[in-house]
């Protein structure tokens, strides 16, 4: 069943591949750290004359547009949410963030230019189907700094397995300041990477991490407050 969603969305991916978006959300984290399975591709547009081929491109795949379900969604403000039935009870679906990026947790905003600033073209890979696909994708630092303001349990799993490998701490730390209070975030991912069940919590979406490989992630974010 996974591999029936993911091969959707790399096909999906494809078909707008030649048009101006940039992939964030847990596709992005797929570029970076070691893939995890998600039914929802996240991408931003700058305006809405590209949100209108794409969302033609999507319906003529048999996508249709999702209102209903919108508040589900980690975002909240102008975008749209496309889904598609795969058959067999499975469906996927595309979020295309029009301008800018309103995270509904922490009522923050990323324009589509930070975005766009912050991206640039690398190659996703599948992790239940052999495929390679070469896109814009949100940059690791930039990634880091918005699954970090928006702090679900997902985004904690996310930043934990990304932060070995993020590269200008000192812009990390700055950003997050500018959108939220950095201390409170940081405390609040602090109790979750250190408590008892965390572990297991994330070796059931990204698989078996070794205990070494673990501290290195956990001491990773732990020494963001010490910047």
């Amino acid at each position: 069943m996974l591999q029936l969603r993911e091969k959707e969305i790399f096909e999906t991916l494809k078909k707008i591949n030649k048009f101006n978006f940039v992939v964030i959300g847990g596709y992005a984290v797929n570029a970076y750290t070691l893939p995890r399975f998600s039914v929802d591709c996240d991408i931003v547009v700058k305006n809405k004359d590209e949100l209108k081929e794409i969302k033609e491109i999507l319906i003529s795949s048999g996508y249709k547009i999702k209102e209903d379900n919108k508040n589900k969604t980690p975002y909240y403000g102008d975008f749209l949410r496309l889904e598609k039935d795969i058959g067999n009870n499975l469906k996927v679906s595309m979020d295309i963030l029009i301008k800018k990026v309103l995270d509904r947790q922490t009522n923050t905003t990323f324009s589509a230019e930070w975005v766009f600033e912050n991206s640039k073209r690398k190659t996703l890979k599948g992790k239940t189907i052999v495929e390679e696909l070469k896109l814009r994708i949100i940059n690791i630092d930039a990634l880091f700094i918005m699954k970090f303001v928006s702090c679900r349990l997902t985004d904690i799993r996310d930043i934990f397995m990304l932060a070995p490998n993020i590269k200008n701490k000192e812009w990390i730390k700055k950003e997050i300041s500018k959108k939220y209070y950095f201390n409170k975030l940081f405390l609040k991912v602090k109790e979750k990477i250190t408590s008892r069940q965390f572990k297991d919590n994330l070796q059931g979406v990204f698989g078996i991490i070794d205990n070494k490989v673990f501290q290195k992630h956990q001491k990773a974010i732990l020494n963001l407050s010490k910047i």
